[in-house]
């Protein structure tokens, strides 16, 4: 099932990170271990090519060279220098990456619900982000969780008895400068609660914390990318004359 996300600001790549046959790689510490990022640049510019080729009516990309192991997965897209959301959604069920990267391309920019779909004369302005979601645990409580570190998916039931979900990935509330429980709280309004929120509603929640591996590329470096490289589709790269901003 698709779920929609807060969009985050570009990531700044770590010290740590290097380049390897056009993926950028880094080293993060999970529980003291370091461990090589999955994300990849070129998953960022597979959504670029998948979202052109769509806008300008191409054939799609072919099969990418990035690994196609399942992951749960969102797709943010942001424009201009303020990084205005124009997109975000996602899924917590596990898919191969090759599938679900097109899939949640085209859904994030063109059916998030929030906003109008993405229309070709703004390519040049977007920035596209990958969040490969990992490490989920079941909390003890609404608190147990850490801001910057994080994302969190609620599970509660609104004031009419129905069930609903939201989510915030783990860059959300320290963009925001929120609290942990001002963060719930604009989670809880997220996902359509309407009615007073206390501590009894707030202890009700079923909490789900995660981790997410994220990578952020622009326009201007995707297409630099794609001219650094062997491309399949030359008149992405090379025909592209609008200005970038």
């Amino acid at each position: 099932m698709a779920a929609g996300c807060c969009g985050v600001k570009k990531q700044k790549v770590s010290q740590d990170s290097h380049h390897n046959n056009g993926y950028r790689l880094s080293l993060y510490p999970i529980n003291g271990v370091e461990r090589r990022l999955v994300v990849s640049t070129e998953m960022c510019c597979f959504c670029f090519d998948v979202l052109y080729c769509h806008l300008h009516s191409f054939e799609q990309p072919k099969v990418p060279r990035f690994t196609n192991d399942p992951y749960p997965l969102f797709v943010t897209w942001k424009t201009g220098r303020t990084r205005r959301l124009r997109g975000c959604m996602g899924t917590f069920t596990a898919m191969n990456l090759h599938g679900g990267l097109r899939e949640y391309t085209l859904t994030s920019a063109l059916k998030d619900s929030r906003l109008a779909p993405i229309s070709r004369d703004e390519m040049p302005r977007l920035h596209c982000s990958v969040s490969l979601l990992t490490n989920f645990e079941d909390a003890k409580d609404y608190l147990d969780w850490e801001i910057g570190i994080h994302g969190i998916r609620i599970e509660f039931v609104n004031e009419k008895g129905s069930k609903r979900t939201a989510t915030y990935l783990p860059e959300v509330a320290r963009e925001q400068g929120w609290d942990r429980i001002q963060t719930i709280d604009s989670l809880l309004r997220k996902g359509g609660y309407k009615g007073l929120v206390t501590n009894d509603v707030r202890r009700s929640i079923r909490l789900t914390r995660y981790r997410s591996e994220k990578m952020t590329v622009g326009y201007a470096e995707y297409i630099a990318h794609r001219n650094n490289n062997n491309y399949q589709y030359k008149h992405l790269a090379n025909g592209c004359t609008s200005k970038v901003l």
